[in-house]
């Protein structure tokens, strides 16, 4: 019995789970845009941050992946630690969603939900249907997952040794909660033990008094993902996971302590007869009275943290690279925003090894040419960061415009590093030139000059449509690019015309025909970016 018992429970909350990882994909994909936005409005206040860690966490599904979320945006230094509080207490909050979704009871529901699902999921006249199909699918699953959950607890009734392990142990605060918090952990997401909870209740196997330690210890196991998240981050990044875990640990003795005796009473009457309602309820009170206890004494949780984790004075701040916290794939929309920030810092790298390249041929300077390697090398680790970072989020649940915008991005990487290649050409050639002493005439430096200054506008001007979306700007760099095809073809033309006098001499020319060849393929590569950009109608945009 006990082997039959284990192989449906395991079949069902592996549905419940997938069904609740589909969904959450597609409410992603139907709100990646308005996601991103509201990340961005953190700045405001901590009560706004409160909000949108309600939001954010209904859309995910999961606390835990929130506070990870928000672990990865501390550790990038792109996240104060006032924020992160607010946003932790919000998904506090937003995780009672699923549990009082599964209370309801709608599994009749489950298989219109899968075939309007699948139906619009081959509408490809309509996106927002198609990104919506995952929404339906995934809640169809969850409750299919929850039905074969409940029949496969069902015989637990029959079994003696479930009521003394599990009932008569969680009516023991202590036993309860640890029971609560092993649960959690070992599931690895505070929703599927509601869901278990919901589920032993619906077949009158586990009673609200016995459910409500294991809540308070469910709320304690979800910190642990965030915990174990933060191992090897900046220590502004475990403060996070740490006041994610004070705040339920003072919690649930605030209830243990205080609120219990007046709280589940309250809950009990308000269903008397519906236990699935009651766990469903509970866990939503607690997080709420919580929430609207210990939300004006933010500070003071701060200032704890920062004295049970200190400052390290070795410790640096993050480059910016480092921005690309892997946590943040939990939010595709958010991390494909952290990216285009992130090529900001590529691209102005690339331009400070285009700037000195010129400047190492104007100046006949060593130090610009070394300037140019180091530059080329930082370029290096940039793509190899952003690469593999894109190469792991397209593996996550896209919507079909943030699969576009990735394509994009794949391909300006590959530009932006090529643009930082043909500078370190350029240098090349330069320290050739310095070494033999060869010197070109003022007539070509003169017209050199121009095709420099054409160069360095025309990425400058895409660093800004790239970070600002501007579509203007690309236009105006593109256009640089065919003053440059043109005006690369005089001056080579001139130059052969003074070596054929006796002008400039042959070693010059060598020089002149690469320099004027990589500037034309620099001007070429940033005109692809900027072609990126206009295909992504204005979604570039780093701030």
């Amino acid at each position: 019995m006990w082997f039959s018992i284990l192989i449906e429970a395991v079949a069902g909350l592996g549905l419940f789970l997938f069904g609740m990882q589909v969904m959450s994909g597609g409410l992603q994909k139907v709100a990646g845009e308005k996601m991103k936005r509201s990340i961005e409005v953190l700045t405001s206040n901590r009560f706004m941050a409160l909000i949108v860690g309600t939001v954010v966490t209904m859309l995910i599904q999961s606390s835990s992946a929130t506070s990870v979320m928000v672990v990865g945006f501390v550790n990038a230094g792109i996240m104060q630690l006032s924020q992160a509080f607010g946003v932790i207490l919000g998904a506090n909050v937003g995780t009672t969603i699923t549990g009082q979704m599964v209370a309801l009871n709608v599994t009749f529901l489950a298989p219109f939900a899968i075939a309007l699902g699948l139906i619009f999921r081959h509408q490809n006249k309509s996106i927002f249907l198609k990104e919506f199909s995952d929404v339906l699918l995934g809640f169809g699953i969850l409750f299919l997952g929850m039905d074969y959950l409940k029949n496969g607890l069902q015989p637990l009734g029959d079994l003696p040794q479930f009521k003394t392990l599990i009932i008569d142990n969680a009516s023991n605060p202590l036993i309860g909660i640890i029971i609560g918090f092993m649960l959690t952990v070992l599931l690895q997401s505070s929703s599927a033990t509601i869901g278990v909870l919901i589920a032993l209740a619906a077949q009158g196997l586990l009673p609200f008094y016995a459910a409500v330690y294991i809540i308070y210890g469910d709320n304690i196991g979800t910190c642990t993902t965030a915990l174990i998240s933060s191992i090897g981050a900046t220590r502004k990044a475990k403060r996070v996971a740490m006041l994610h875990l004070l705040f339920n640990i003072f919690g649930t003795l605030l209830f243990l302590v205080v609120l219990n005796p007046f709280i589940v009473p309250f809950v009990e009457s308000l269903t008397p007869t519906d236990i699935p309602r009651q766990i469903a309820n509970i866990h939503t009170f607690f997080n709420i009275i919580n929430v609207i206890i210990f939300f004006p004494f933010a500070n003071y949780f701060i200032k704890a943290v920062r004295i049970l984790v200190p400052d390290d004075e070795v410790e640096h701040k993050a480059k910016n690279m480092n921005e690309l916290d892997e946590r943040m794939l939990a939010t595709p929309s958010i991390a494909v925003h952290r990216v285009i920030r992130t090529f900001h810092d590529m691209a102005v790298e690339a331009s400070s090894s285009v700037n000195n390249a010129i400047l190492a041929c104007q100046t006949h300077n060593p130090k610009y040419v070394k300037r140019v390697m180091a530059s080329e090398k930082l370029v290096n680790q940039f793509e190899k960061r952003i690469i593999r970072f894109l190469v792991k989020l397209s593996q996550e649940s896209l919507s079909d415009q943030d699969a576009e915008m990735i394509d994009e991005l794949f391909k300006i990487a590959n530009d932006i590093e090529r643009i930082s290649d043909h500078s370190e050409n350029i240098a090349d050639f330069a320290d050739e030139v310095i070494k033999s002493k060869t010197y070109l005439d003022d007539q070509a430096m003169a017209e050199l000059e121009t095709v420099f200054a054409l160069v360095k506008d025309g990425y400058r001007l895409t660093i800004e449509a790239l970070t600002e979306g501007d579509f203007d700007k690309a236009e105006q760099a593109i256009q640089t690019e065919r003053d440059v095809d043109v005006l690369k073809q005089t001056v080579r033309i001139h130059h052969i015309e003074r070596m054929n006098k006796g002008i400039a001499t042959p070693e010059s020319g060598i020089f002149v025909m690469d320099l004027l060849s990589n500037l034309e393929r620099i001007s070429d590569h940033y005109r692809n970016v900027c072609q990126s950009v206009m295909r992504m109608e204005g979604r570039f945009k780093a701030e």
